[in-house]
């Protein structure tokens, strides 16, 4: 009985472990200035980074971005930082 039990909630913990949502490569976040953050991670392109700030401006009502800022940072799984007005 005791066998059973555990395969049991081994195959459950497997089962929700599948489904659930791999963390998102980018790391994005809204200023207290109103503007958009995108931490880049390494294989990551400036134009990935543009899309991932504008879903997060149409979140908000906003149409377009347009980059403010970009520089390197010392964290290794996120070399760059991108910072988008929106519009």
């Amino acid at each position: 009985m005791k066998l059973s039990q555990a395969l049991f909630i081994s195959c459950i913990s497997l089962f929700l472990a599948a489904c659930s949502t791999p963390p998102s490569q980018f790391g994005v976040y809204q200023q207290s200035d109103g503007t958009i953050g995108v931490h880049a991670p390494k294989d990551a392109k400036e134009d990935e980074a543009q899309e991932m700030a504008l879903a997060e401006c149409k979140k908000m009502g906003k149409r377009s971005v347009t980059i403010v800022d970009s520089r390197k940072t010392v964290n290794d799984r996120f070399p760059m930082t991108y910072i988008y007005l929106c519009r």
